[in-house]
Formats: C-alpha cells, structure tokens, sequence
C-alpha cells in the first residue's frame, strides 16, 4: 500500500529550535537604534520584550531547548504529519512527488501557536500581566489569545481594519477567549489618532497596527509585546515545522529536491525551510528553496534591501529587511497576513545571498491552485496558504514539462474555514487581480531612513 501521511508519536517532538543564526555563511546585519544608528542592545530592547525572548533574539547558538511546559503543549496537535499528495500529483497528470505538513489541526488552524506558546510562557515567567500584539488575518491574533488562556496574561490585539471587517470569525474566535480586538488604525493611541487625521478611511496595514501594539507597551511596566513573525526568535520556534519534517522524510524514505512556502514576514517558510537548509548550507544537500509572495505586496520581489522601520510611525529599531516602505499601505487582500511592508531579517539576508528564490502570484491564480488543491486532498487552505500551493503546483508542473521527477515539499500552514467570504467573493467572480501601485512604493521608498 502507498502511504499517505507520515506520523511520529509524541515522544519524537523536537526538545530544541534550530538557530540557523549559527550556520549563515555571513553574519545577519545588525539591527540598529533609530537615534544613534548604532547596533541595539539588550537593554535596549527589555521595555517592549520578555528578557529570554531578547536572548533568543540575539543568539548564535545552533539550539536552543524548548521548555517542557512548551512541549507539553505542543503535545496537543504536535507532531503534524507529513502528506504525500498523491491525488493531486494524479490530478496534476505530474512526475513530481508533492508532499505538504499541514499544520491546521493546532488549535488556531495555523502554524502560529508554535511561536504564541512559547511567548506567552516566557512572558508569563517574567512576571507580565499582559500583552499586546497585531494581526492581520487574524491567525497569530487568535494563537496568542489561546496562550493567553493558558498562561493567564490578558491578551490585547490591534487588527488591521480591512482584516477586522473581512473576518468576524476571527475576531469572535479571539474574543472567545478573552481577548480584547480592537479594529486599527483606532483612536486609542498617538499612532492611529495620527494615521486617521491623515486618512479617515485607511484600511489599516501591518505596519500601522504594530505602531499601536508598540505604543501601548511601551508605555505600562506590567505589559510587552509579542511579534507573530519577523523577527529573529519568532521564526526560531517555528523550526519544530521542518525538524519534524526531516523525520518524517526518513519514513518516507525520501527528501526533498524543492522546498516552497509563502511569505508575509517570514515565519511559516522558515519554519519548514530552515532546518533543511542547514544541511544545504553545509554543502550535504541540493535544494531549491522558493518563497511565495503576493504580487499586491511584492516585499522580496520589488522591495529593495536596506535598513527601515518594523512598522508605519517609526518606533521601532531599524531593520535590513527587503522592503517596500514603512509608509506602504498593502491593498486588502484576503490573504492578510501576507500584508506586511517589510519581510523577516533572516530571509531577507538568505534571498540576497542567493540561498532562497522569491516569486509573486496573483490572488486569483492562488484561490484557483487552492480549490484544485482542496479537491484533490480534502483540504481548503487558508488565502495565505493558498500562495504556497500554488507555488508547489507551478513547480510540479514545471517537472512534468521538463520531463523530471522531483521531490516537492510544501508548507501548509493553515485552513480555510474562517476565510468562506474569501472562497464566497472568488467563485462568485468578485475578487479582481491584485495589484499594487508602483508610485505608492516608489514614495514609500523615497522616505526610507538615511544611513550614515
């Protein structure tokens, strides 16, 4: 019998995130103060995050261990197991093999509590009584809230507007568990109140609602943020994705030649990828590592790679990140947590090295490889997940044009069932192809920070 999916029991789970930190052929740029232009330091940083979160953040360790309270948790959908999609590979008429790791069974339907647990745990050892994050499509919003739970912080998320308005569900799901949304660019803090003078109807970014979350924090001892991607230690605890992989793959008996995910900030793709490349980075292996953005916001594909602000009022370090802006605002697309100006330092560093190849879809290109995906596998992908499948489609088409069989693997990272609207809009012929405005960016760019 052909195997379908590939499980490893509990005692498997990974006992340490990988730190690809250590294995870069060059050290990842330092982040900077704003002010002095000089590299952050620690102490720097302690108002807006927990002390181990900043540790983790500046390690070059290669592991870092995952605490038991972490991996008890983790233990309620972790592993996840490894599909090998052979209808679609039938569907698809494809000498590829397609194999995908679905992490939508976690509790949030998405890879996000593999980061939301942890943070909440090291907060709540610190002592915090609360947190305050952003989202997008409501995926981190919602895992952070379910921590929040169970590690009994209060839980307060700004949500992009356009995002708030497109997805109750999400909103009712963080609410559930008492979580407090609030629809951004709102008139709580300095931030929004200043976004909204200057325009009434935004529809919100990524980068307007961290502005917020920052704000707050910043501003309350018993309070810190939490970031869902981005940065260094978010897409650290995002490794358990690949490293289960990598065992699973030896069930299978097989491993990867092409390795795809979809990008927003840089979390689910480094989550499946970066464990891999380890081994390519040592010269052990041959990959193809591809990270699929949205042609709406084409961050790794039309950004520029330089030093910018995290987020739209500047109160964040300064970052080198492939970036459209910090100004930019993401037309609103269903896929919101893809909506983001900036992209992940450490996939940033990798693309311009040459390591990982980005390219952009189409939204409805996305929806289509998702509903030939779901009718195939039984699954409807998330609008962000959506990106991924496509890509792994392309490719697989890509081999049986060439006449090649390859090993594809992709990152599922979440379902659909919150986003219906999304399929409702597509099948009814409402959603237009997405693009974006090449003078917004052009004068988003023009007002990137001067380094000296």
């Amino acid at each position: 019998m052909d195997s379908v999916k590939y499980l490893l029991n509990e005692n498997q789970l990974p006992t340490a995130w990988y730190n690809i930190q250590a294995d870069l052929p060059q050290p990842l740029p330092p982040v900077l103060h704003p002010g002095t232009q000089e590299p952050v330091t620690f102490e720097d940083m302690r108002p807006i995050f927990a002390d181990a979160l900043l540790e983790q953040e500046f390690s070059t360790e290669r592991w870092i261990p995952i605490p038991e309270a972490v991996r008890d948790i983790y233990r309620q959908w972790r592993p996840t197991p490894l599909y090998r999609a052979r209808r679609l590979e039938k569907a698809l008429d494809t000498p590829a093999k397609i194999y995908y790791k679905y992490e939508g069974l976690s509790p949030a339907g998405s890879h996000k509590p593999n980061t939301a647990f942890p943070q909440a745990y090291y907060n709540a050892q610190q002592g915090i009584k609360r947190l305050t994050t952003e989202t997008g499509a409501g995926q981190w919003g919602s895992s952070l809230a379910i921590a929040g739970v169970m590690f009994n912080l209060e839980i307060l998320v700004y949500m992009v507007k356009v995002s708030y308005q497109q997805k109750p569900y999400r909103r009712a799901l963080m609410e559930a568990y008492n979580a407090r949304v609030v629809a951004s660019p709102s008139t709580e803090t300095a931030a929004g109140r200043q976004i909204l003078a200057q325009s009434p109807d935004s529809s919100g970014s990524l980068g307007i609602a961290i502005s917020e979350a920052v704000e707050v924090a910043a501003q309350a001892e018993d309070t810190k943020y939490t970031l869902g991607s981005v940065l260094n230690h978010v897409l650290l605890h995002q490794t358990v994705i690949g490293l289960e992989a990598i065992a699973q793959f030896d069930l299978a008996q097989d491993y990867p030649d092409i390795i795809v995910g979809c990008t927003g900030g840089g979390s689910n793709f480094a989550g499946i990828a970066f464990p891999f490349m380890q081994h390519s980075l040592s010269g052990d292996k041959t990959i193809e590592f591809i990270a699929v953005e949205p042609i709406s916001c084409p961050t790794l594909t039309q950004g520029k790679y330089a030093y910018d602000f995290g987020d739209t009022a500047q109160m964040t370090p300064l970052i080198k990140m492939h970036t459209l802006g910090h100004s930019f605002v993401p037309p609103g697309i269903h896929a919101g947590g893809l909506r983001y100006h900036g992209m992940g330092p450490l996939v940033s560093h990798l693309v311009n090295l040459n390591y990982v190849k980005p390219i952009a879809y189409d939204q409805l290109d996305c929806f289509a490889a998702g509903l030939t995906f779901a009718k195939a596998e039984g699954i409807l992908p998330a609008p962000e997940a959506n990106h991924a499948v496509q890509g792994a489609i392309a490719q697989a088409l890509r081999c049986k044009a060439e006449g090649v069989s390859k090993t594809i693997l992709f990152n599922l990272c979440g379902h659909g069932h919150f986003d219906m609207q999304a399929y409702i809009d597509y099948q009814a012929g409402k959603l237009q192809t997405s693009e974006y405005s090449p003078e917004e960016v052009a004068m988003a760019l023009a007002g990137l920070p001067s380094i000296k």
